[in-house]
């Protein structure tokens, strides 16, 4: 056993529990409370594996499933910068490419490149398997709010077409998924939850 190899892999392991600190915007069902980056990156990871089938390619799941479970891994240093917050997204990349180096260059070079690889991947959205994945980060926020009657986006007084414009690359994952996103949409501007 190399030693050294396993107590940076250990120190990964603990630093990333921090990531079950950062609140997001939305809620979990209920609207009981704001989920955390780790609660999202779990059922969004869970989701893929579900609705692979919906896909608009072949995919590795497993790799979609490891993108989803560390997309969000940076914001532990750089915090969650909110869909529709314009100020916050200026400076977003510089805190999450500062923060990707140093949290995952606690991991051994191999795994360290490996988790980097896959965040840029995630971040380039260029791969049949990035596509799926920011599907399934549209979608899962989306699912709850849905289920909580649009109660985030009129807090926020988000438009259908700010919406639209995060939903609309849905479709290059999953255009089934991406039609149940639109019935959605659609239903919560009927509602009142989205405003034109």
């Amino acid at each position: 056993m190399d030693r050294e190899r396993l107590l940076r892999q250990l120190d990964f392991i603990l630093e990333i529990d921090k990531e079950k600190r950062i609140t997001r915007q939305t809620s979990i069902t209920g609207h009981i409370r704001k989920e955390n980056d780790a609660e999202h990156a779990w059922h969004m990871a869970l989701m893929s594996f579900i609705l692979k089938e919906y896909s608009n390619e072949d995919i590795d799941i497993t790799r979609v499933i490891v993108m989803c479970l560390v997309h969000d891994i940076v914001e532990i240093d750089a915090g969650d910068t909110y869909a529709y917050d314009e100020e916050g997204k200026k400076t977003q990349a510089e805190r999450e490419e500062k923060a990707k180096k140093r949290i995952f260059g606690l991991l051994p070079d191999d795994q360290a490149e490996l988790f980097m690889g896959l965040f840029e991947e995630f971040e380039t959205d260029v791969t049949p398997e990035a596509h799926f994945a920011h599907a399934m980060d549209n979608f899962q926020p989306l699912l709850l709010n849905n289920s909580n009657g649009g109660a985030d986006w009129r807090e926020h007084d988000v438009t259908y077409e700010k919406v639209m414009g995060r939903q609309s690359r849905t479709a290059e994952g999953s255009r089934d998924l991406f039609s149940v996103t639109k019935e959605i949409m659609d239903e919560n501007l009927k509602k009142g939850s989205l405003k034109k």
